[in-house]
């Protein structure tokens, strides 16, 4: 087995080789190994039969990696939020999610895109995994440099299923990835722009939804709101609190608080609300209306009282969440 130091973290520094891989025998070291690949705490693995065996590769560097997960066994965990994108795909055995409470099954060769912006806990069978790695802050630069979005917040649908023609163009970029890291190595000019196709590709095979900010934002005197509110957007699943926007604007408290009534003539937590708010009813308009699941969508987007989340729902779009499923 690798010593696991060889994995380097990205970062947003320049970038370094990736090569690494861990294996064995025994469900104990598997659950501690691959745990500490993907930083997470504790995880489990189990023998389906006689014999156990695991092996996780990665290559690349801390931008850019491709990896595969081999598994004869079960393994089960809570996968923490990333600093990477990664996109996974089954070439056989089985897996699924649970992304808070909503089942994902992992489909065979379909590339899915692994929940982004909050955890969720898995569990996979006799697997043989196929993954990418791609480096948050170099998407984002990618996508306001060459796309123009400028530093627009990215959000990405985890269900969404590629279409045909993206599918293609992704499959033609995995296979410039492996020869690029195959003829010329992680430090060349011919692994640079694979990686740049790589992203495209991620970017036409998962296109990023896009919030647009309040035009107030642009101006000069509001770029410190500007980042509070770009937190907001990023991070509306997550806990947000009036003290982490402080931080990240360089305010006070007080000041926030201020500045957000001034420009929306809101509280900071009630303009966390309208977001969340807004990211439920985006979700209810894709939904079958028979699925059921105003509640899950609604606790995932960190409304855990049901009575007071329609009623906010209601004020906010005229209508009650079981209207707009229904659409």
């Amino acid at each position: 087995m690798a010593d696991l130091s060889e994995a380097p973290h990205t970062s947003g520094r320049a970038s370094e080789s990736v090569r690494f891989e861990v294996s064995g025998t025994e469900p104990e070291s598997a659950a501690r190994d691959l745990a500490t690949v993907h930083g997470a705490e504790q995880w489990s693995a189990q023998r389906t039969g006689d014999e156990f065996l695991y092996r996780y590769t990665a290559v690349g560097d801390t931008e850019v990696s491709i990896r595969r997960s081999r598994m004869r066994g079960v393994l089960r965990g809570a996968m923490p939020i990333s600093t990477d994108y990664i996109v996974a795909w089954m070439t056989s055995g089985s897996a699924h999610l649970d992304v808070g409470g909503q089942r994902v099954d992992l489909r065979r060769n379909v590339p899915t895109l692994l929940p982004c912006d909050t955890a969720f806990v898995f569990a996979a069978e006799d697997h043989d995994q196929r993954l990418v790695h791609l480096d948050r802050e170099l998407v984002h630069r990618f996508a306001g440099e060459r796309l123009g979005l400028g530093d627009r917040p990215l959000r990405f649908d985890h269900t969404r299923e590629p279409d045909s023609a993206a599918f293609g163009r992704w499959q033609g970029a995995l296979v410039s990835l492996s020869r690029a890291l195959r003829v010329a190595g992680p430090d060349s000019d011919t692994w640079s722009e694979a990686k740049a196709l790589a992203i495209a590709a991620f970017l036409e095979t998962f296109p990023p939804q896009l919030d647009d900010l309040p035009t107030e934002l642009a101006l000069p005197r509001n770029a410190r709101l500007r980042a509070a509110v770009e937190y907001v957007h990023a991070h509306a699943s997550e806990t947000v609190t009036i003290a982490d926007l402080a931080a990240v604007a360089g305010l006070s408290v007080r000041s926030v608080q201020e500045s957000f009534r001034r420009v929306f003539d809101v509280s900071p937590l009630t303009y966390l609300r309208d977001v969340r708010l807004d990211r439920v009813r985006s979700e209810l308009l894709e939904l079958d209306p028979q699925a059921g699941v105003i509640g899950d969508v609604a606790r995932r987007w960190g409304f855990a009282h049901l009575g007071r989340f329609s009623a906010s729902y209601a004020a906010r779009f005229g209508e009650y969440p079981k209207q707009t499923l229904r659409r």
